[in-house]
């Protein structure tokens, strides 16, 4: 368990950096190379993160959708010429938000135990 409380601190991290990146908006994120891939790599962190914890976790919470955050690891990672900026910006609006309270809520679970 402890060291799914490193990954999921490591999740919460990555997703405070894309929201400090991306604070700016739709345009600046659109106008900006480097603020792309910082958004990029930082979602890509967070995949890896996510894959790296326990079954254990994993099955306990299925109101996450570990499939998809491992799928786009793997669209991140393998096949980034099909990577549209468009999903990856509404992932950041609409995915990851209720993604942070859910990764708050189970370290705060552990670390209750």
């Amino acid at each position: 368990m402890k060291s799914d409380l490193i990954y999921l601190n490591h999740i919460l991290e990555c997703i405070d950096w894309i929201s400090k990146f991306t604070e700016q908006g739709k345009d600046a994120f659109f106008a900006d190379r480097k603020t792309q891939s910082a958004v990029l790599r930082e979602l890509q962190t967070l995949a890896e993160s996510s894959q790296r914890l326990s079954e254990q976790v994993k099955l306990a919470h299925p109101e996450v959708p570990w499939r998809h955050i491992a799928g786009l690891r793997n669209v991140l990672t393998h096949d980034y010429l099909g990577i549209r900026l468009e999903r990856v910006w509404d992932i950041v609006i609409n995915d990851l938000p209720p993604l942070r309270d859910s990764i708050q809520n189970i370290r705060a679970e552990i670390v209750r135990k």
